[in-house]
Order: C-alpha cells, then sequence, then structure tokens
C-alpha cells in the first residue's frame, strides 16, 4: 500500500460531540413555536429552510441560527412576536459556546500517533471560520495538530486542494469521519484512504453502512484507530475491512 503521510481528521462528531447539542435547541426551538404548528411539522420546514439556505450560508452554528428565525416566521405566517425571537437567538448562542469536549480515547489515540513521527495530522472541517476555531481552541487538541483547515463543502476537489496544500500524493491522504458522504466517499474517489467512525449517521450515511471498499476501514470507536496506524499503518487488516 502507498504509504500515508497526512491525516485528515473531522472535527464535529468525529473528534467532539456536536450534534446532540444541535438536537437539544432544536427541541427547544419546537418548544417555542408550538403555538403555531407540530414538532415533526416544524422539524421539517426547518430542514426544507436549511437546505434551501446552504448555498447562501453554508453550515455552522449561525447559519442554522437564521434558518430557525426565518424558518420561524414562515411557520408562524409572521405571527411570531419578538420575545420569541429573542429566545430563538439565546438559545441558538449556545452552539456558539460548545465546550468541544473530546470524546473518550481521543486524547490518547492522537497522543501515539503523534509520536509515531509518521504522520502530519490536521484538522480539517467544514463550517464557518470562527466557531470552528473557538471550538477547536475550546478541545484542548490543538498541540497534537498541525493546522487546521475549514472549508465551506468537502468535496473531491477540496480533498485534491489539501494534498498540493501539503504537498503529498491523494494516495498518502487518510482521512478520518463520522460522515461516509463527506468524510469518505470523496477521498476514495480521489484515491485516497478512509476510516469512518459512525458515531453519528443521517439517513444518507445509513444506506452507505454495508458498503465494502479495500481502502476503507469501519471502526466503532476512536481509540481503535490505534491498532492500525501505530506504529506502522496496516488499514489492509481483514478483520476489520470493509
Amino acid at each position: 500500500m502507498t504509504e500515508i503521510s497526512l491525516i485528515a481528521f473531522d472535527a464535529d462528531d468525529t473528534l467532539w460531540g456536536s450534534q446532540t447539542y444541535f438536537n437539544t435547541v432544536e427541541k427547544v426551538y419546537c418548544e417555542i413555536l408550538a403555538p403555531y404548528a407540530s414538532a415533526d411539522e416544524v422539524s421539517h420546514t426547518l430542514r426544507v429552510t436549511e437546505k434551501a439556505n446552504i448555498p447562501l450560508l453554508g453550515y455552522g452554528s449561525k447559519a442554522f441560527m437564521l434558518s430557525l428565525i426565518e424558518n420561524a416566521v414562515k411557520i408562524s405566517h409572521g405571527k411570531v412576536n419578538g420575545y420569541d425571537i429573542g429566545q430563538i437567538v439565546e438559545v441558538s448562542k449556545e452552539l456558539l459556546r460548545l465546550p468541544g469536549h473530546p470524546f473518550d480515547g481521543v486524547k490518547i489515540t492522537l497522543a501515539k500517533l503523534r509520536d509515531t513521527g509518521r504522520y502530519r495530522m490536521i484538522v480539517f472541517t467544514k463550517g464557518e471560520l470562527l466557531d470552528q476555531e473557538n471550538k477547536f481552541r475550546r478541545s484542548g487538541l490543538r498541540p497534537y495538530f498541525d493546522d487546521i483547515v475549514i472549508v465551506s463543502e468537502k468535496t473531491p476537489d477540496a480533498y485534491i486542494r489539501l494534498c498540493k496544500q501539503f504537498g503529498v500524493k491523494t494516495g498518502q491522504l487518510l482521512t478520518v469521519g463520522d460522515s461516509y458522504t463527506e468524510d469518505v466517499a470523496p477521498v476514495l474517489k480521489i484515491g485516497g484512504w478512509a476510516v469512518h467512525i459512525p458515531n453519528y449517521m443521517d439517513d444518507k450515511d445509513t444506506n452507505y453502512l454495508h458498503k465494502i471498499h479495500p481502502r476503507l476501514l469501519r471502526l466503532s470507536r476512536f481509540a481503535e484507530l490505534a491498532n492500525f496506524l501505530c506504529p506502522n499503518p496496516r488499514l489492509m487488516d481483514e478483520s476489520k475491512l470493509s
């Protein structure tokens, strides 16, 4: 196998939790809007609003906040009051204060990988620049990484640019993430390697849960990563191959 020299780690729901916080905010949001629609209807229209806003707003907590407000106005037919909008803004701000607390085993695993001296290690994530940088700082993981790269979308072209930025071939890139569609599929497409740790999966990822690929490894816990990369990469171990 081509020697892996660059490992790109996803951030949210790979290094630390994120989606559960968004789910909590959405639950409170549905309660605020209960006079206007059921929770299911509020959540459904919110997904539609978010999707429509992605080309303009991108991803992240601030984009989510704006979609919450826009959707509140739409689903209430303009009847939502200023007090409720204020509540939505305040609960949304909590997303900008997420602790970025690493999952169990993350720090010790990153330390083991770092100690091998074999890899450059970066965080490769999408979202809003300041929000992601602040979470990264609060996580306490900065000493383990060479850099953080924040993009608007994780596409094959984005990964190719990443390889050029760090002077490696696509076959020397390994990505580690929870999303098959964003952290795995684009990298396999360009000839790289991927580790899928499905901490949180949406409907799209569930469809790929059993997909087999010779450069794909699936793990149940982040800590298992050290077994396949320390001291040398051996991602072709057939007992774990997917």
